[in-house]
């Protein structure tokens, strides 16, 4: 700590000179996280063999100890043109070496660049731009964006018509150049694509998003559309990063398949294909202090390919799509009142009909980041295993109603939000036929669990916030899920009957010192 603080006064004393030559206003933004937690998050406890012993499935830690720091640094030229770049510090695991927090504490490869743009506006006009690596959330309402969230390299163009109606044009560009097929080589079962394909060929992801910002007495929405073109290598690169993007959201969530399925032969022909998403957000607060929120998103991603899925336990093989669509619809109804505000909410999103021929029904994402619960939403923490997390869910295959007392405070400085919520599967159960194991339940596409009709699990949440100053707060928060997984549908269609598994509930807890500035 004692190098970033003279690192901190340096930049200071040098952009403080700079500032005085060129008239550039430089402001200085962070924060400081220190966070314990503890916790089991597995689904799954113990795996038995034919033989009768047990193997315990999640070996790692029960209880870890983090932080991390956030620096953001603003040049501000004028109202009209500014830049912005943004360092994350960490995650820094107490005891670990590789992240710096052994013994002596001295890392250098744990400074990363999280955000670095420029905002300027078009000179005589109210055309605004941002260019750069930038976070990014699609418009959305009750319950988080099930389709993307997070940080990306791209240009954002704005306009504001009037003070009611405005217009939003996004291009961001995922991935790109990242491919390499002498690694992909490692992968037998996942490498039949052309050989002639170089790497960084054909790997690129681009969205292209379009959005209409509406604001009236009473009444706001955003309706939008994105469509995506990408190019039959970008899936091997995302398969192969195994799911982390940026602070380990998800992202391979276009995968049309259960991730057991992502082991067999896929053939990928044609060289792009198409992607698209719409969504209508919309909330209602003419009934003030009655909050109303409803969203409802599309998304299309087209096949680049067959694979074969096989039927286990058989000798079946279906050759199948790599086409997958569907959608999500979400609501939220609450009422503020003096000492709380208390609420409901639901969703409800198309699952797979148990036919892989026909592709997948459950809605492709990128980058999701649902956030109605904290244990399957967007709550932050350690993990015990030390990575910091935001987990979250595309909602994609389940279905859920819960119920929430949001901001309670009897003791000034001090708020509690209590939530509960039921989870269910949509998915049908006749698709664990084609999957490996209860370990896909556990797991699913990084999305959230791979659900069928047959399961379900209740989430329980306690969250409490004391603002101990102005600039430090205290966050601790519980939480436990009632697994209801269904044993009969899992277990009987593991691969060669030779192995079961032994279900358990999950369960977390964490306390986060934040000092911001």
């Amino acid at each position: 700590m004692k190098r970033i603080c003279t690192l901190l006064l340096a930049a200071a004393l040098l952009f403080g000179s700079v500032s005085g030559a060129s008239s550039i206003d430089f402001q200085v933004k962070g924060e400081w996280k220190v966070g314990f937690g503890a916790g089991d998050t597995a689904f799954i406890n113990k795996q038995r063999e034919s033989s009768g012993s047990k193997t315990k499935v999640n070996n790692e830690d029960k209880l870890a100890a983090m932080q991390r720091t956030l620096l953001q640094i603003d040049a501000v030229a004028s109202e009209a043109l500014s830049g912005t770049v943004f360092f994350e510090i960490g995650d820094t695991k107490w005891g670990e070496n590789g992240s710096g927090g052994a013994l002596g504490t001295d890392s250098t490869s744990i400074i990363k660049l999280k955000n670095a743009y420029i905002d300027w506006t078009v000179p005589q006009t109210d055309l605004r731009f941002r260019m750069g690596l930038q976070g990014v959330t699609l418009p959305n309402m009750a319950g988080g964006s099930a389709v993307f969230d997070t940080d990306a390299a791209g240009i954002t163009a704005s306009y504001q018509f009037n003070d009611a109606v405005g217009i939003t044009f996004l291009w961001v560009r995922p991935f790109n150049d990242n491919f390499d097929p002498n690694v992909a080589d490692n992968y037998p079962t996942r490498t039949l694509l052309n050989k002639s394909d170089n790497g960084n060929y054909l790997d690129n992801l681009d969205l292209f998003a379009l959005l209409l910002p509406l604001k009236f007495d009473g009444f706001e929405a955003t309706p939008w559309v994105m469509y995506g073109i990408g190019g039959r290598n970008y899936a091997n690169f995302v398969a192969y990063r195994g799911g982390e993007l940026g602070d380990g959201r998800p992202d391979y969530t276009l995968s049309p398949y259960p991730a057991a399925m992502d082991d067999q032969a896929f053939a990928r022909k044609q060289a792009y294909g198409s992607l698209f998403w719409a969504g209508l957000p919309f909330a209602i607060t003419a009934f003030d202090p009655l909050n109303i929120e409803f969203d409802i998103n599309y998304g299309y991603a087209e096949s680049l390919g067959r694979y074969d899925a096989v039927r286990r336990n058989s000798d079946i093989v279906r050759r199948s799509s790599s086409e997958r669509s569907g959608w999500v619809a979400k609501a939220l109804v609450e009422y503020k009142m003096e000492w709380a505000t208390p609420g409901i909410f639901g969703w409800y999103a198309s699952g797979d009909d148990g036919n892989p021929k026909n592709g997948s029904e459950r809605m492709p994402s990128i980058a999701p980041f649902g956030n109605f619960t904290s244990f399957m939403g967007d709550g932050p923490g350690w993990a015990p295993d030390g990575s910091y997390y935001d987990r979250s869910t595309s909602y994609a295959g389940t279905w859920g109603l819960g119920v929430r007392l949001k901001d309670m405070s009897f003791i000034e400085d001090l708020q509690h939000t209590f939530t509960i919520a039921y989870w269910g599967g949509t998915n049908s159960p006749s698709m664990v036929k084609y999957m490996g194991s209860a370990y896909d339940w556990d797991n699913g596409t990084l999305e959230g669990p791979y659900m069928t009709t047959n399961d379900g699990m209740v989430e329980f949440n306690l969250g409490n916030t004391w603002q101990v100053y102005e600039n430090l707060t205290m966050d601790v928060e519980l939480g436990y899920i009632v697994n209801a997984m269904d044993n009969g549908t899992w277990n009987k269609t593991r691969t060669g009957r030779d192995t079961s598994f032994e279900k358990q509930d999950a369960w977390k807890a964490h306390v986060i010192f934040t000092y911001s500035f």
